[in-house]
């Protein structure tokens, strides 16, 4: 028999399968309810503008584990930490009776094109670090910074010291000029003057296609290519599908904010180069002596290790760790293979003697 009609043979194989497959998937779907994200049940301590600060109690709260302030990023939906009960970073942390505090940024609509990096780093987050402190009843808040949610950390903790007591920046872009920064090198090509001229607030949906674009292959044909075996059960369906929403559900950009933070960040490299203000404030990485976890993904696609392992150094802290996490910026959060790495590193953190 010939190599080509042997070759034929066996993609008709293939093809079968997968039809097959993919038929099968369909039925799974067809038994899935509407997925549900973020059912971990809060309670909405403070609310301004679009912004409110949700409180979590733990159903076992330790009064020897401190208090944790979550600061996520402007771009996603911060329930990416509670995805599903299964894969949830945010019940993993309470189940430790850590009490929690979440920023949720909500969605900008036309009258929050003018809100700047000042409005949301010296007027929204510290109005949640007040009152955190105040519901908490202490003096200074535990803070996490998730993605840009950990540069606005950074920046917070060095504008309002007194406030912090420790800080954990996640998956966080510190140095936007590192060689491997994909993202960084498209944003320094980047009109941004032109595109807030052009939309106002920019739209979540151009952004989601821009991080998509920088895994075309795995993120696009892949991603497709492996619908029968993500669908080939109720489990692993109700995690594609609660992800998929997740993805899809990208909040606008405040114009102005978004023009700044491409300017002073991704083009100009503030932050490290300590040129960076907030309003009129100077913000100096040197000024920031608090105790450090600085938590990184290993195949982080979007914020790679050189950028976020570039913290070392550039404040005074005398307590400083890194932890790596074999697993990408996604990933890091609901991946079953971590198992507990992020949520022990966290809590061991937040119970060690420095």
């Amino acid at each position: 028999m010939s190599r080509i009609r042997l070759d034929a043979q066996l993609l008709k194989k293939e093809v079968k399968e997968f039809n097959t497959q993919l038929l099968e998937s369909y039925q799974v779907l067809k038994r899935i309810a509407p997925v549900e994200i973020g059912q971990t049940p809060a309670q909405t301590l403070l609310q301004l503008d679009k912004m409110r600060l949700q409180y979590y109690a733990p159903e076992h709260l330790n009064p020897d584990t401190p208090a944790l302030l979550i600061c996520y990023a402007l771009v996603n939906r911060p329930y990416m930490i509670d995805l599903t009960p299964e894969r949830s970073l945010l019940k993993k942390l309470l189940d430790k009776g850590i009490a929690i505090y979440l920023v949720d940024w909500g969605y900008p609509d036309a009258s929050d094109r003018f809100l700047d990096l000042d409005d949301y780093i010296n007027h929204y987050l510290d109005r949640c670090v007040d009152k955190a402190c105040e519901h908490a009843q202490v003096d200074q808040m535990n803070l996490m910074g998730i993605c840009q949610g950990g540069t606005f950390s950074l920046c917070y903790t060095a504008l309002h010291a007194q406030k912090i007591s420790r800080l954990i920046t996640l998956v966080t872009p510190v140095d936007f000029h590192t060689p491997d920064f994909t993202l960084s090198n498209l944003a320094r090509h980047v009109d941004v003057d032109l595109a807030v001229a052009t939309y106002g607030n920019i739209p979540g949906t151009l952004l989601n296609e821009t991080y998509q674009s920088l895994m075309p292959m795995r993120l696009g044909m892949q991603k497709n290519l492996d619908l029968p075996f993500s669908l080939a059960d109720q489990s692993n369906a109700v995690t594609f599908l609660s992800m998929e929403k997740w993805i899809q559900d990208s909040p606008d950009q405040a114009g102005k904010a978004f023009s700044e933070f491409i300017k002073d960040f991704f083009q100009q490299n503030r932050l490290v180069n300590d040129t960076l203000k907030i309003g009129d404030q100077p913000v100096r990485l040197a000024s920031i002596t608090q105790p450090i976890l600085n938590i990184y993904a290993t195949q982080d696609h979007l914020v790679p290790p050189s950028s976020s392992k570039a913290l070392q150094g550039l404040t005074s802290t005398r307590f400083y760790r890194e932890k790596s996490i074999e697993s990408g910026h996604i990933g890091i959060f609901v991946s079953s293979k971590q198992g507990n790495q992020l949520s022990d590193a966290i809590g061991n953190w937040l119970h060690q003697d420095v």
